[in-house]
């Protein structure tokens, strides 16, 4: 007879309490349970190394522990998730509602109270798993779809290489498109956009997404902001500047100083749903100080098949941009006009402002007018260029 969590027996389980025989009676229910890839520490310092080492499936995590507790530990692991799903079972002795309560508001998915009931946390692991397996399942479809078969390990090597040369030589140019107030056609900022000498792999989004292919995708996202704040010694005092961030890069803005706090109020970080994102409320945490002090939130590339409702809902943007695939031929195409209509007065309702990407046709710009669309971008109102013109606000 089968153990019930053979099933998954390749997924990776960290077990994190100070009490060395509750570790020792959870590996060995683990192991009796089916589970095999089982890594288990107890000074909760460590959990930081185990995360990118072992890289877990699931985590089961006490709360009360010495040098940094478990809700400590659940935001480490929150930042490191960067959003994706990677779920948490807490096994608390403490069964008060108030630590019950913290705790699922930390990022925890589940509970148990000490000592284990052993076919209760058998059930509670393995509906964790299977949630985590169909996450991962969904996630690898989605990377084969769009980035192609699995490389080698020397096509590997050869892009670790050209992203380290890059990050090295600080190889990243930065250009600036203006973003149009459309009710006068000025300008009123500028989204950040980044350039590369070597194009022979494709353009800046086949340099991102070799980097996160190689583990270096937050260092170039951050070398790539931190190029761009020289924006602010050009442009006018109240002109913005809006920055690609990945989910995984925001995760971190908490830990590092992207500029000083008197320019938060000018900036725009605008995220891509390239990935799936399971834990919104995360990414909505860590921008909360700077949101606080003025910095806004842009969903972007809405109606391009990445994001859509659920961001909007999730996210809680201060900006919502359409995409170019909406935008595109709106003039002579009736749908088009009626969802970006549509879209126009949910986004006014919850205080959000609508900016349209890829203007290139008079007729697109016209309706985009008529239909209340508050700001704009592409080709026809200004293309890239390295050094912004001042703009007036």
């Amino acid at each position: 007879m089968s153990a019930p969590l053979e099933l998954y027996a390749g997924m990776r389980v960290l077990v994190v309490d100070d009490n060395d025989g509750n570790v020792a009676f959870v590996r060995q229910l683990l192991e009796q349970q089916g589970l095999t890839r089982i890594r288990t520490e107890t000074d909760s310092r460590e959990v930081g190394r185990h995360l990118v080492e072992h890289r877990p499936d699931l985590v089961l995590l006490d709360l009360q522990m010495p040098h940094v507790d478990g809700f400590e530990v659940l935001a480490q692991i929150r930042r490191f998730a960067a959003g994706s799903y990677l779920p948490v079972l807490v096994l608390t002795a403490d069964h008060t509602t108030a630590s019950r309560n913290r705790a699922l508001a930390e990022g925890a998915q589940d509970l148990l109270s000490k000592p284990l009931d052993v076919v209760e946390a058998t059930l509670r692991i393995a509906n964790l798993l299977q949630t985590r397996q169909l996450y991962a399942t969904l996630h690898r479809e989605r990377g084969a779809t769009e980035t192609g078969p699995d490389r080698s390990v020397d096509d590997r090597a050869k892009i670790l290489e050209r992203v380290r040369n890059v990050l090295q030589e600080t190889a990243i140019m930065p250009v600036f498109q203006p973003v149009v107030d459309l009710s006068t056609l000025e300008p009123v900022g500028h989204e950040g956009l980044s350039r590369f000498a070597d194009t022979s792999r494709g353009g800046p989004d086949r340099w991102f997404a070799d980097a996160f292919g190689v583990g270096l995708g937050v260092e170039m996202e951050w070398m790539a902001a931190k190029a761009m704040l020289d924006y602010f010694d050009v442009a006018a005092p109240g002109a913005f500047l809006a920055i690609n961030m990945s989910p995984a890069t925001i995760m971190h803005l908490g830990e590092n100083h992207l500029c000083s706090t008197d320019l938060w109020h000018r900036l725009v970080i605008e995220i891509t749903e390239h990935v799936p994102v399971e834990d919104y409320r995360a990414l909505r945490r860590a921008l909360d100080e700077m949101r606080e002090h003025g910095t806004r939130l842009a969903a972007d590339d809405f109606g391009s098949g990445y994001a859509g409702l659920r961001q909007l809902i999730g996210l809680q943007p201060d900006i919502i941009k359409l995409d170019m695939s909406l935008v595109a031929g709106v003039d002579q195409n009736h749908g088009q006009h009626a969802l970006i209509s549509a879209l126009v007065t949910f986004a006014h309702d919850i205080g959000a402002t609508v900016v349209a990407e890829g203007i290139e046709q008079t007729g697109e710009l016209q309706v985009l007018q008529q239909l209340g669309v508050d700001y704009g971008q592409g080709y026809l109102l200004g293309r890239p260029a390295a050094i912004p013109l001042r703009v007036t606000v």
